[in-house]
């Protein structure tokens, strides 16, 4: 998909239907059922209030929080608790990261169940046809296929599931039109007294609000997949979609409340209101609800790339390799974390069986994920309006008792599956915690170099007739973006052990722009002849074949005459007409006398745990392993640790004593 998609148009409308409202879109599949404790209570109070509840949370949460307040603070056009971070990490605030790591872990944790309760939840209506299908395999296929087709991009796969959701949406209004015909009463639940009165004087009311929470699981998807659609095309959409889902839940609403209706084995009230009207859908309900589950999955699946990516960016999680499918820069697919997404719905498939088990599971991680984002969203706002701080604490300090009353809710689901995403949100969070304090310990000693302080000691290295080369062209990416400084880790590769020497190095500093193409490149001389600092600017599509492209700078300053073209090694420099080079890529490793606290081992090793897992340096590069030398660098992050020794004696005279 091209940048017109963020555009507002019929074909950018169309993708966004289905690429973000997948998810809050099938909720109908569950929430009457949930709400119902599976069809064993039809009470017109139970009804009422709980259709209530849906409407007004849709509205508040989905529509004036996400849809109005939450796509107004977008970064340079993405969306996400981490853009929200990053605007506020420009000003500064230390507290801000710990609810962004928060509520990355919990949307990762729902990453495992949303696909798992959704593909089910559809797949499970041919049980009304046919009682014993085994509907397990189907739902494992069905997985495994979605999680493959990724690596095609959203854009491919919004053309194709947008008209598809289209055609469900269409069917949620066709059904719920014919059942509100049958009970025109329940549009008395558009009155919010009837929530107050479920959770106030229902018997059981409160805790009914965890089954309600589930209308709004999705909602973060229409702010995090803002990179993807454009908040144009996300808020003309959802004008319509949530009107009929609203539409489709008042004729739930009224199917329960016709006299003497109860559920079938089996059946679940969306079925149901399938089978009330008057032409048989049932089989072809079945099938657009399944493929809408899929779509479902693809709004959390595309969420979760848009946060790793921006967590990547952030410097919070490892590099992995993030390949780009179109010319957007906010169409991506991360291949680890879509492996590592499906594992996790295969694991909650197997573990859970059904998606009647699954609900108790879901909700809990997502109503902190709301929690954190309104606190990070109340005080951006604060901060950019402080004429309106009053209002904005006041609107926001709504929301955030809104969604607390939502927690306490599904905290009754902690003892019936709720723990296991309850578990997995604080695994995430722990694992992103020490990797972040293991950074913030790396960035605590000085990072930097003044270059005026590396030229003399290249020089007199150069000088030193004692000293062999190690190469004609020695290559250094460093992390500097200007050449008046040098990474402390490259300058102590450089001199403090071994000094390297070489015909000629390079300072190389790699950085990707936010156009999809094009590669260009700026030399700053910091020796003639001797040592160069390289800006290498590529668009985030261009493959990184840094070798390649250093080999080509090089050669275009040799047909230049700025530089020589000849080895240093005198035997061979007539046999071979292309000099050699030799990459140096270096590791930092804390120094074993640092004196460490359990909490920064704990750190440290997670680190490396998590580096382990993401792209090696020389991958990431694009470098021939052949002319690339990875290094260890020792760094102090904390104090060294000192040890009093007493000398026993010191006596070198009489050497019969040894």
């Amino acid at each position: 998909m091209s940048s017109n998609a963020h555009k507002i148009s019929a074909a950018g409308i169309i993708i966004t239907i289905g690429i973000v409202f997948g998810d809050i879109g099938t909720s109908p599949l569950y929430v009457f059922q949930a709400i119902t404790g599976n069809g064993s209570n039809f009470s017109k109070d139970l009804i009422m209030g709980g259709l209530s509840a849906v409407i007004w949370t849709l509205i508040l949460i989905a529509t004036v929080k996400y849809i109005y307040f939450a796509l107004n603070a977008d970064n340079k056009g993405e969306g996400g608790i981490f853009a929200l971070y990053a605007l506020l990490k420009e000003k500064k605030i230390k507290w801000i990261i710990i609810p962004a790591l928060i509520g990355c872990a919990t949307l990762l944790a729902d990453g495992f169940i949303t696909p798992a309760i959704s593909i089910s939840s559809a797949v499970e209506g041919i049980e009304n046809i046919k009682p014993d299908f085994p509907t397990i395999p189907v739902v494992c296929g069905i997985i495994f296929v979605l999680f493959a087709i990724q690596q095609f991009g959203t854009a491919v796969i919004g053309k194709a599931f947008g008209p598809v959701m289209i055609v469900w949406f269409g069917l949620l209004a066709y059904l719920g039109l014919t059942n509100i015909q049958d009970n025109p009463e329940v549009l008395k639940a558009l009155n919010p007294y009837y929530a107050y009165n479920l959770i106030f004087n229902v018997e059981g009311g409160f805790w009914v609000l965890g089954a309600v929470f589930l209308c709004t699981t999705g909602a973060e998807a229409l702010y995090s997949d803002l990179g993807h659609c454009g908040k144009g095309n996300i808020r003309i959409s959802w004008s319509v979609m949530s009107v009929v889902l609203v539409i489709n839940y008042l004729g739930q609403a009224a199917l329960c409340l016709n006299e003497g209706f109860a559920l079938k084995p089996k059946q679940t009230i969306f079925y149901a209101m399938v089978e009330n009207c008057s032409v048989d859908l049932l089989p072809w309900a079945i099938g657009i609800a399944t493929l809408a589950t899929i779509i479902a999955s693809q709004a959390l699946i595309t969420g979760v790339f848009t946060l790793m990516n921006e967590a990547i960016k952030l410097k919070l999680w490892t590099n992995l390799r993030v390949k780009y499918p179109s010319d957007h820069q906010g169409q991506i697919y991360i291949p680890f974390i879509n492996w590592f997404l499906m594992g996790g719905c295969l694991l909650v498939i197997w573990y859970f069986e059904k998606s009647t088990a699954m609900e108790s599971a879901y909700g809990l991680a997502i109503t902190i994920n709301l929690l954190m984002t309104s606190i990070l969203l109340c005080y951006l706002l604060m901060l950019k309006y402080k004429k309106a701080k009053l209002l904005y604490i006041f609107i926001f300090g709504t929301f955030l008792i809104i969604e607390f009353i939502f927690f306490l809710s599904n905290l009754g689901k902690v003892m019936h599956g709720g723990m296991f995403t309850l578990v997995l949100s604080v695994v995430f969070f722990i694992v992103l915690l020490f990797y972040y304090r293991a950074r913030m310990l790396r960035k605590s000693i000085t990072e930097y170099v003044p270059m005026k302080k590396v030229i003399p000691l290249i020089n007199k290295v150069r000088e030193d007739d004692k000293i062999p080369y190690i190469a004609t062209n020695l290559v250094y990416p460093t992390r500097s973006d200007t050449c008046d400084k040098l990474d402390s880790t490259v300058f102590y590769s450089l001199f403090r052990k071994k000094p390297r020497k070489a015909g000629i190095i390079w300072f190389l500093h790699l950085d990707i722009k936010n156009e999809p193409w094009g590669v260009n490149y700026s030399v700053n001389e910091i020796i003639d002849k001797h040592c160069y600092f390289i800006s290498l600017h590529l668009g985030f599509k261009e493959e990184h074949r840094i070798e390649y492209m250093v080999h080509k700078i090089q050669k275009h300053m040799v047909d230049k005459g700025e530089i020589s073209n000849s080895s240093v090694f005198e035997c061979v420099k007539d046999e071979f007409p292309k000099p050699d080079f030799k990459f140096i890529v270096l590791n930092s490793r804390v120094a074993t006398d640092n004196k460490l606290t359990t909490f920064q081992i704990m750190s440290v090793k997670v680190y490396r745990f998590v580096k382990s897992i993401g792209l090696k340096p020389a991958e990431d590069f694009g470098l021939d392993k052949t002319n690339v030398l990875v290094e260890f660098v020792p760094v102090s992050i904390t104090k060294r640790f000192n040890k009093k020794m007493v000398e026993d004696f010191e006596d070198y005279s009489d050497t019969k004593r040894c």
